[in-house]
């Protein structure tokens, strides 16, 4: 019952799409609240989201896309950065059917991800 009620949640913050590129509301969630640990998870996004975007740029095999993809979504998942997860998923998809994505797919994660770190350092100087 208690995992029925968890897989419910997810799905209720998977389909809320906030005007801002972090949804705040969900890593408050996910952080208990504790305000050090949201801007600490902020910090670590902002310093992996570049690590992998690289990785993923640089990928020379499907398997390397795929876990570079992955570790973006799950990441992007983690502090509600919504529109970063559902691009790095379709990069995820494609990699496990073998295929590539264009330089304008790329293009288009690249400006999520510099989105959401503009606006996590406008969060952090608060």
């Amino acid at each position: 019952m208690a995992l029925a009620g968890a897989m419910e949640f997810q799905t209720m913050d998977a389909t809320a799409k906030p005007d801002r590129p972090v949804d705040l509301v969900h890593l408050a969630r996910h952080t208990l609240g504790n305000r050090d640990l949201e801007r600490e998870v902020l910090r670590l996004f902002v310093r992996q989201s570049a690590v992998y975007l690289g990785r993923l740029r640089n990928a020379r095999t499907a398997g390397e896309m795929r876990v570079a993809a992955h570790t973006i979504k799950g990441s992007a998942r983690g502090i509600g950065a919504w529109r970063i997860a559902e691009l790095a998923n379709l990069f995820e998809e494609a990699a496990a059917e073998g295929a590539t994505m264009d330089d304008a797919a790329l293009a288009d994660l690249a400006a999520a991800i510099e989105a959401a770190n503009d606006y996590i350092h406008t969060v952090l100087s608060d």
